[in-house]
């Protein structure tokens, strides 16, 4: 059983956006801060959902993306991950980010649950899902996008995830309650 929520430490005074583009709006909050002192809050919306979508062969193994990110001004090595509406149901937007970067239709979808990408400074939120039951095709990635395709077993992907070498969140998140949830489904705590 969860405990109820207390209400907001934090009021909002003032709000107002200071920049928008086709992808975020970045608002400045005048706020009073939990010690009672006055301050700003910084907040990225994102536009979109965040999705990530870990897939599972039947011999074990999975597929990463490996993409350069812009922002890090480096390559990283993620499972398929997009974004989607900010309503309704995700595993079609997830699907399609899926076939899009991988060119993998999946015929069965477990949900992973919620993920808040970095809530101390977007409101973002999205979810993980474990695709199975794979065919292959072609990817057919963005524009925006050149994409590097590793095959490897889920095994290994999860222990790049808990040694550090996948640090990209979603992925962290994704291949980590992927384990968790094929351990379960076995009944098994020490492998599946």
């Amino acid at each position: 059983m969860e405990a109820e929520p207390e209400p907001s430490p934090w009021r909002t005074l003032a709000s107002r956006e200071v920049y928008a583009n086709a992808w975020i709006r970045v608002r400045e909050d005048d706020v009073v801060r939990p010690d009672g002192s006055r301050g700003i809050y910084g907040v990225v919306s994102m536009r979109a959902a965040a999705l990530a979508v870990g897939p599972l062969f039947d011999d074990g193994s999975t597929v990463l993306v490996g993409q350069y990110r812009y922002t890090l001004s480096a390559w990283s090595w993620e499972i398929p991950e997009g974004g989607g509406l900010l309503d309704g149901d995700p595993q079609p937007e997830a699907a399609r980010e899926l076939r899009e970067e991988t060119g993998i239709t999946a015929a069965r979808w477990t949900d992973l649950g919620a993920v808040e990408p970095s809530n101390s400074i977007t409101d973002q939120r999205g979810r993980a899902f474990l695709a199975e039951d794979l065919t292959e095709g072609s990817p057919q990635p963005d524009p925006t996008e050149e994409l590097r395709l590793w095959r490897l077993p889920l095994r290994d992907a999860v222990t790049m995830a808990l040694d550090g070498r996948i640090t990209d969140g979603l992925a962290v998140v994704g291949l980590c309650r992927a384990d968790y949830a094929l351990r379960r489904r076995a009944g098994d705590r020490q492998g599946y």
